[in-house]
């Protein structure tokens, strides 16, 4: 038997977010009090009322076999609802809008329909979700990378691709609400975004997962909104954040209704689409009045402050950001993004993901969620205090 693996698999860098986990781990095991501030998981439960409709749902035995792979059109018609609602997109939900097992997996397949080999190059964001690049790996592609930096507000140069690259490429990602900076695009940039994409016939792919997580007042866009967005492109969006439903892998893909299709071809190959409680249970979210989203907001502001205001404090140069759980902190003169994250777990057992984990761009950051309550959040302050 060869077990060898695949040539993929040997190129893959080590998954983030595993190798925090296992950090985080043996320092449970010394007996360290850890507050983790890595993984971007919600802690706050799902409003009970998607989970009372769950319960409902999972014991209709309608829901007990095979689903559609695209998603239940009663799903697809709630999403093309929020999305009319949210951001006066109006979407088919027949042919523009397809469920998807989260975000994530939508964003490792989506390359598959478009990416033929090393030839094809897909434009991936630095520091950004793994996931871009990983899911052109396995399609075969070529990844350029296009650097976020705070002195063009963790935006991509579009006029710093070159011309052969351009050329080359098949689809640009973005992501705005952006994890890992907590930056934020407006109008302007995404109608240079659609120029650019007609110009050089790109497919644009928005991951739109954090468009609800917002603060002081500020609404997050649609790429959709602008003029000319739904001929180059799609949106992804996620009930993970939103709805704190991280668990429960439920999205949808909206836009374009070719590129629509050729994900819904890829997925009809490869999954057999979401249960359909889980559906369920995700039409009730997005139909619900949202106050469940404004409670959350309520919670992160508060606990967004309460990090901002007492990194500050000590000396720390803290980003306050108005869209996102993170916070995106440089580190202290003389540390490296690594050693500033192994000193603050070692040191004060805090748990934060070193920025160049997120591509080289990220070097000399790192990034904090807010997943912790405020108290605990005041005690990493005071840990870090006594380390400073």
């Amino acid at each position: 038997m060869n077990l060898e693996k695949s040539q993929r698999l040997k190129k893959l860098p080590p998954y983030l977010f595993v190798e925090l986990d296992r950090k985080k781990a043996e320092a449970v095991a010394r007996g360290v009090d850890v507050i983790d501030l890595g993984i971007g998981d919600p802690d706050i439960p799902t409003p009970d009322f998607i989970v009372e409709k769950m319960k409902e749902a999972v014991a209709n035995p309608a829901y007990h076999r095979y689903p559609s792979s695209q998603g239940m059109p009663r799903f697809r018609q709630a999403a093309a609802s929020f999305c009319s609602r949210r951001f006066g997109v109006e979407l088919d939900p027949e042919t523009e809008i397809c469920c998807v097992i989260g975000s994530k997996e939508a964003i490792a397949h989506f390359p598959l329909a478009y990416i033929n080999d090393l030839e094809d190059v897909v434009l991936v964001p630095t520091p950004g979700y793994p996931v871009y690049h990983i899911g052109t790996l396995f399609a075969g592609g070529t990844t350029y990378y296009m650097p976020l930096t705070a002195e063009n507000d963790f935006l991509p140069d579009l006029g710093a691709i070159p011309s052969d690259v351009a050329q080359k490429a098949k689809i640009m990602w973005l992501n705005y609400p952006n994890n890992p900076t907590a930056a934020c695009a407006d109008e302007t940039f995404f109608k240079q975004v659609v120029d650019f994409a007609r110009q050089h016939e790109i497919i644009v792919c928005h991951d739109n997962a954090y468009s609800e997580m917002t603060y002081d007042g500020y609404k997050a866009p649609s790429f959709l909104e602008v003029p000319g967005a739904r001929e180059v492109g799609v949106e992804f969006h996620s009930l993970s954040k939103t709805y704190n439903m991280t668990g429960w892998r439920i999205g949808f893909v909206a836009g374009n209704a070719e590129i629509v299709s050729a994900l819904k071809q890829v997925k009809s190959n490869v999954d057999s689409g979401q249960f359909e409680a889980v559906q369920e249970a995700a039409i009730a979210a997005l139909e619900s009045d949202q106050s469940c989203v404004e409670e959350m907001r309520r919670i992160y502001t508060e606990r967004r402050d309460t990090l901002v205001e007492g990194l500050r404090g000590i000396g720390l140069d803290a980003m306050k950001p108005k869209a996102t759980f993170y916070v995106w902190v440089k580190v202290p003169e003389g540390h490296t993004s690594a050693s500033f994250s192994s000193l603050v777990l070692e040191k004060a057992g805090i748990v934060c993901t070193p920025g160049n984990g997120f591509g080289d761009p990220g070097e000399g950051y790192i990034r904090m969620a807010l997943t912790v309550p405020a108290a605990r959040l005041e005690e990493a302050v005071e840990r870090l205090k006594g380390i400073l």
